[in-house]
């Protein structure tokens, strides 16, 4: 601006300017001015715009300043309840514990209330023994005037008549006491026996895990084919009667598909025949010469397996120093049955519960599992020795090395000798347990129903009976009699009568439970 003023004075100066110079310099003040005045107005409307912008930033800022301060107010809101909630479950905490807290000091409270009134019971108690005391005492001081008075009276006496005279007196003052003390001391000592026997009993039964029954069934063996059949047989029937004769059992070949069955009394002939016949079976020859072989074969292997049998029982129970004869009878015991009842797993029972109740009764357990083990060891010895199995099994082990004691044990267990130890009553105990305990032994259908019509026919011939039903497999039997015959207190003594002549006359295992009913019904009907 200061360049065109100056300008504008040098041309003034000038002397006589060109006009166009003026003109020139007309339109240079117009177009300076018209600049100036566009960038007036560029500046304006740039600095609207800027203001507005401004605004605009300011507006969002606002708004960002809002939702932030709403975030940090919900944030602030949730924390709080958030803090509010853990307070509040902290103070249910603290309640329940000063709940709990107030119910022990209560708790404690009632107890401390009973010692108290035990404490006052036993002051009464000290007191009034106390006063017993002092009249026992003072009973005693004029006793002892009494007697110094009569000793001055008899002063005459010498020495051992008044001895005799006061021995006299105190028995007789004292006998009733005396009597009353052995009595209660006898009934006390005969109720603690009798639970500690229980006791005894009940824990070794509940610690011994019994086995089930085994099933006698003739043996049966598979058959590959059905066309064995024949082969088994042989021409005219040649192979069947060597096999039998050889074994000494019957083959029964039937309809049945693919098995034959082999039946004998002696369960060791049978293991064997089955021996030998799947041995057959799986050879595939089968004659005469062939069985004979495969037989004798059998015999061996079963040998073999019974002495197996007996290791593995001695090893089960821990016992040692058992000779090899005892060993190999034991493993034959594995196929000897007493009413389905295993010989071996009953004589295995048998040791583990003398075991048992000889630890419970501060004895030695191997002496009496030994004793145990080899109670029914007769059982396995065959038909060359004549006597029970008790007492032929006590002279085999006795002359095999065993102890007087595990003898004894051995032929006392059916009371066909004197017991002579404690060990042989605890076979006795725990041979019976073994052998009565429900499923332990069966019997044969035809004998179970004759003994419950035994029973039910021993009911009936009692007086006054009307009908007589024996229930839970021979176990209790419930008699009805006619109500207008048997009073209430002859309807008791016939069933203690009843009992009696049950143990004298039948033989049963375990108890039998006899119930009396008496009844009496009066039936109206109105119309």
């Amino acid at each position: 601006m200061l360049t065109l003023i100056a300008a504008t004075k040098q041309l003034s100066q000038a002397s006589e300017a060109e006009p166009y110079l003026w003109a020139l310099l007309i339109g240079l003040v117009v177009g300076v001015a018209a600049g100036f005045a566009a960038v007036w107005l560029m500046m304006r409307q740039t600095r609207r715009i800027a203001e507005q912008s401004a605004s605009a930033h300011l507006e969002l800022a606002k708004r960002e300043a809002a939702v932030a301060s709403q975030e940090l107010v919900s944030k602030a809101e949730e924390q709080i309840r958030e803090r509010e909630n853990e307070l509040n479950r902290d103070l249910d905490r603290r309640k329940i514990e000063v709940e709990l807290m107030l119910r022990e000091i209560r708790s404690h409270e009632e107890s401390l209330a009973l010692l108290d009134y035990q404490l006052e019971q036993r002051q009464e108690r000290l007191a009034r023994e106390a006063s017993a005391i002092k009249q026992a005492r003072d009973a005693m001081r004029d006793l002892s005037k009494s007697l110094r008075k009569r000793l001055e009276g008899v002063a005459s006496l010498d020495g051992e008549e008044v001895r005799k005279q006061l021995r006299e007196e105190v028995i007789f003052e004292c006998q009733d006491e005396l009597r009353a003390l052995r009595r209660e001391l006898l009934e006390r000592s005969e109720q603690d026996l009798v639970q500690e026997g229980k006791r005894i009993l009940v824990t070794t039964m509940q610690r011994l895990v019994s086995k089930p029954n085994n099933d006698i069934t003739a043996t049966i063996v598979q058959l590959p084919t059905e066309e064995m059949k024949g082969r088994i047989i042989g021409r005219e029937g040649r192979n069947i009667k060597a096999f039998e004769a050889a074994t000494g059992t019957t083959l029964l070949i039937d309809e049945s598909p693919q098995m034959v069955l082999i039946s004998s009394f002696d369960p060791v002939r049978r293991e064997i025949a089955k021996l030998a016949l799947e041995g057959l079976l799986k050879d595939g020859r089968i004659h005469p010469a062939s069985i004979e072989d495969f037989v004798n074969r059998a015999r061996a292997d079963m040998d073999l397996h019974v002495a197996q049998i007996g290791e593995e029982t001695v090893d089960r129970l821990k016992i040692s120093g058992l000779h090899p004869e005892s060993i190999k009878l034991l493993g034959k015991l594995r196929f000897r049955f007493s009413y389905t009842q295993n010989v071996l797993d009953h004589s295995i029972e048998v040791a583990q519960l003398c075991s048992m109740l000889a630890s419970e009764m501060g004895l030695e357990p191997n002496v009496a599992k030994r004793a145990g083990l080899l109670h029914d060891i007769g059982k396995a010895i065959e038909g060359e020795y004549e006597g029970s199995h008790a007492l032929i099994g006590a002279d085999f082990v006795r002359r095999y090395g065993e102890t007087t004691i595990v003898v004894n044990a051995v032929a006392a267990h059916h009371a066909e000798v004197k017991p002579e130890t404690v060990y042989a009553g605890l076979v006795i105990l725990a041979d019976a347990i073994s052998a009565s305990r429900p499923g332990a032994r069966a019997e044969s259908m035809t004998s179970y129903i004759e003994r419950l019509g035994r029973l039910e026919r021993l009911a009936m011939t009692m007086p006054g009976v009307q009908q007589a039903f024996a229930i839970q497999a021979g176990r209790e039997v419930r008699v009805l009699v006619q109500p207008n015959i048997v009073t209430d207190e002859q309807a008791h003594a016939l069933a203690k009568t009843l009992r009696l002549k049950i143990e004298q006359e039948l033989d049963y295992p375990s108890t039998i439970k006899i119930t009396v009913i008496r009844e009496q019904r009066y039936t109206e009907t109105a119309t």
